[in-house]
């Protein structure tokens, strides 16, 4: 193995969890906008949809792209990967239910309900992916641009 290769194997655990981290951030921005009181205005709604196409996107690639790799090299952890997939299916629910509020012009206590609702299943969904997949990405081997595995962040 090169070590070309070996820094692109180790790159995607990397690569995960720099994408989480800025997922992370978006949320807490998005959560600043709200709890700052102003009424729902241009930058909020620029805030949500930006937050909600991230996440929406980052999720998307996982199931098109980084969890069937992962099931084909490790089919014992395809119950894990459902797991994950039913969890990407709730977000999307929930980021659903956040954008509608949003089209509604929702007052901030309502937005803010939705923003705790979704850092809280986000935030373990994040914290299970990353203690069930960090090592196995490791040593996955997968040649794809990073823009379509985890989203274009």
């Amino acid at each position: 193995m090169t070590e070309g290769e070996k820094t692109r194997i180790v790159a995607w655990s990397m690569e995960l969890r720099s994408v989480h981290e800025r997922l992370r951030k978006a949320l807490a921005i998005t959560q600043e906008a709200v709890a700052s009181g102003a009424p729902p205005g241009r930058d909020l709604l620029l805030f949500c949809h930006g937050f909600c196409a991230a996440l929406t996107g980052h999720h998307e690639g996982e199931d098109r792209e980084l969890f069937p790799a992962i099931a084909a090299e490790h089919p014992e952890l395809r119950d894990t990967l459902r797991k994950l997939e039913q969890d990407h299916s709730m977000i999307g629910h929930l980021l659903g239910g956040l954008q509608a509020a949003v089209d509604q012009a929702a007052g901030p206590e309502e937005l803010a309900r939705h923003l705790e609702g979704i850092a809280a299943i986000m935030e373990s969904h994040f914290r299970f992916e990353e203690r069930q997949l960090l090592q196995v990405l490791e040593t996955l081997a997968l040649d794809a641009d990073p823009g379509r595995v985890f989203g274009p962040l």
